[in-house]
């Protein structure tokens, strides 16, 4: 069966956000096929939509190799977030449906409870199914193709500092649900931008490794649990 190149495509996003491949570091086909077990079809159109995206560039001589943002194109995409999310979040308050506002409600909830437990790697899952519920909940498959791997190049290029207080963070989503559930487009909007910006000041640039090293993973596309 063939394996698809959407699925091979998120593999190797995966491992290079996770900092498995080095950025400036070759990808080879042959290898990266091996590598997740498949053929190079699928690994060849992976990389042709993760240069779309920005996580690869080919170089003459070189082939396909990982992006070397700089600290300018980085910042770029914080800038970037405080203007697509807040108007996600605003046409969601007007397209949502019953369904997006069953699972944003349940992350909140879960989002609450695992504060209370002190469960801060769960916090960060849960706060980016949030995001993602909210952009898909505008309704605009573009925006979602926008802000998905932007949310996944901010990810790669910076760490976020665990929170002082994750509640407050909490209830700025809960009061974000309730704008869109109140189909009240302006304020799902401003509460999202504040949201936005209070939360950018965690963010801290995550140092690049050099040296073309591949660490180990676990990858194998045709065993591993597939996310679309």
């Amino acid at each position: 069966m063939r394996v698809p190149a959407h699925s091979v495509c998120t593999a190797i996003r995966d491992d290079i956000v996770a900092g498995v491949y080095e950025r400036g570091g070759k990808l080879t086909e042959e290898l990266l096929a091996r590598r997740y077990g498949v053929s190079r079809v699928p690994v060849r159109e992976a990389l042709r939509t993760l240069e779309a995206e920005g996580f690869v560039v080919t170089r003459r001589h070189a082939g396909a190799c990982v992006a070397e943002p700089t600290e300018q194109e980085a910042a770029d995409l914080l800038e970037v977030r405080t203007l697509l999310e807040p108007l996600a979040a605003a046409r969601a308050a007007q397209r949502r449906t019953d369904a997006h506002l069953k699972v944003l409600r349940g992350l909140v909830r879960l989002g609450q409870e695992r504060t209370r437990r002190g469960c801060g790697e769960d916090l960060r899952s849960l706060g980016g199914w949030f995001h993602e519920t909210l952009a898909q909940a505008s309704g605009s498959p573009g925006l979602t193709a926008l802000l998905t791997p932007l949310r996944h190049k901010i990810a790669w290029m910076y760490v976020v500092e665990p929170s002082a207080a994750p509640g407050e963070s909490w209830s700025e989503h809960a009061a974000i649900v309730d704008a869109v559930a109140r189909r009240d487009a302006q304020r799902a909007r401003a509460l999202t931008a504040a949201h936005v910006e209070r939360t950018r000041a965690s963010h801290r640039l995550r140092p690049a490794r050099r040296g073309g090293h591949v660490r180990d993973s676990q990858h194998a596309v045709n065993n591993m649990s597939l996310r679309n």
